[in-house]
């Protein structure tokens, strides 16, 4: 589903990667799977009480197989289909001009030229290993609450 998202995005022209992570699609998406995901083994599997590294654990499971899914099916979608890296590197690199002098002073005019070049230097690899870190940091605060909202302790 998070490899499908990603395509409707691009397709739509919304390029995925220059989505702000704070609004990311895959908040949402996490979200509601880990849900279902760690309510279904507390209820069913664990007698109705779920322990909090429990559900970390359950929810970290779960972020690996989406990331290694869907980073391995983005490789192999930006492999093939150049113009969805290439699109990437010119929306990221009209949005980097776009900084004032001021933003540019703020952050070194050596780290802002260095972005510059490590930016044409993006590949699929780098997309597909970007998707995979940023969804394990998104999983990461998600599954913390999920785990906290959803255990339950045994009645004494």
């Amino acid at each position: 589903m998070g490899f499908a998202l990603l395509l409707i995005l691009y397709y739509s022209n919304h390029h995925p990667f220059l989505i702000p992570v704070f609004i990311d699609y895959r908040i949402a998406l996490l979200a509601i799977v880990f849900l279902f995901a760690l309510r279904e083994l507390r209820d069913y599997h664990y007698k109705g009480v779920l322990q909090f590294w429990q559900g970390l654990v359950g929810s970290f499971l779960i972020t690996l197989i989406f990331g290694i899914v869907a980073s391995t099916a983005l490789y192999l979608f930006a492999s093939y289909h150049q113009a969805f890296v290439q699109s990437y590197i010119d929306l990221s690199l009209k949005q980097v001009q776009a900084f004032t002098d001021e933003d540019i002073n703020r952050i070194g005019r050596d780290v802002y030229e260095a972005g510059i070049a490590s930016l044409k230097q993006a590949d699929a690899y780098f997309l597909a290993t970007r998707y995979f870190e940023q969804s394990v940091i998104i999983s990461f605060f998600i599954s913390i609450i999920i785990s906290v909202i959803l255990r339950r302790q045994p009645k004494p």
